[in-house]
């Protein structure tokens, strides 16, 4: 089968080579499963630069999240039968950035009906992060104003719909227009644009200087040092990654003064810890899609065979909504094994 893997660490276009590979034997209750398309994110970028938490073996398939569709399943197996269309992340080193992809039968949730393959592809990480995030970790209420960075991308995407879904009022902070018009299209109530604004005075100003009750983060560095300048009294700072690249420091003295919050948020552990409640997210998840509440806005449909040049894409910030790679309903396929 056709697959792309990272031989090398580095950026995604220089490192990522296509391959003809075989997947190994099912184990247990894991599952074969075809792509049908497979959704940009980026960790995806990291873990082509090594700098992700989880760092497979050289060589391997990334892509860490896709809706697929059963084509085997493991010795164990009592779930799934063939031909089930599932979302998930699939079992590294095997990714989806691959015809063919390994999950275990356990990780993998029913795609919703009312979803199409590329909308049901980015369903998983971004929503339920975002679910999360704002229920479980800072427990938004109705009528709250969220602030949400990165308001264009994978997980901030997805958290303006879950925020206006939650009856909040939302302001999106993004780079440039088409990201601004991108967000405004999520439903998004103010929207920044950080080339031309200063996002505290914009929050400051439409909440007459009370700020923000919830900050979604996942840009850190500045931004989030910057953000402590309009989070709200007894407003919650939601750490949800680093994309920008800086690991900032928090200034526990200021938190301390200002009666704020600092959360974190490590949606994989969810998994560990409680993994019922992945579960109960995704039915929830799957009654607001079905209602038309949340819904995946693809920005860009590309084919199988451009994974490193959309990748990149997205590793240099020049992509606009998610960025989802299918193998296309005329594609020739060529077999697993």
């Amino acid at each position: 089968m056709r697959a792309w893997q990272v031989t090398e660490l580095g950026e995604p276009a220089d490192v990522l080579s296509e391959v003809d590979i075989e997947l190994p034997e099912l184990t247990g209750s894991q599952l074969r499963v075809r792509t049908l398309a497979a959704a940009a994110n980026f960790p995806d970028v990291l873990m082509c630069r090594g700098l992700y938490q989880v760092k497979p073996d050289l060589p391997f398939t990334p892509g860490v999240e896709g809706c697929f569709e059963v084509v085997e399943v493991g010795p164990t197996n009592t779930r799934w039968s063939v031909g089930d269309r599932v979302i998930g992340g699939p079992t590294l080193p095997h990714g989806a950035f691959a015809e063919y992809a390994l999950v275990e039968g356990d990780a993998v949730l029913p795609a919703p009906d009312s979803l199409t393959n590329e909308e049901a592809s980015a369903l998983f990480i971004g929503y339920q992060t975002g679910w999360f995030a704002l229920h479980r970790r800072a427990h938004l209420q109705p009528g709250e104003t969220l602030l949400i960075h990165a308001a264009a991308g994978g997980v901030g995407s997805a958290a303006i719909q879950l925020g206006k879904a939650a009856g909040a009022r939302v302001i999106g902070v993004v780079g440039g227009e088409a990201k601004a018009e991108y967000a405004r299209a999520l439903g998004a109530d103010v929207v920044v644009d950080r080339h031309t604004e200063d996002f505290v005075e914009v929050v400051n100003e439409v909440t007459g200087g009370r700020g923000a009750d919830v900050i979604y983060d996942p840009v850190g560095g500045s931004t989030y040092q910057r953000s402590t300048k309009c989070i709200a009294f007894e407003g919650r700072i939601l750490i949800i990654g680093f994309a920008g690249g800086e690991i900032q420091q928090a200034a526990l003295n200021h938190a301390l003064i200002k009666n704020y919050s600092i959360v974190g948020l490590h949606w994989g552990l969810y998994a560990k810890y409680d993994p019922a409640a992945i579960l109960a997210c995704h039915e929830e998840l799957t009654r607001l899609a079905d209602e038309g509440v949340v819904k995946p806005l693809i920005g860009e449909t590309r084919g199988l065979d451009e994974v490193p040049e959309g990748l990149q894409a997205l590793a240099d910030g020049k992509t606009v909504g998610r960025v989802v790679f299918t193998p296309g309903a005329n594609a020739e396929v060529t077999p697993p094994l």
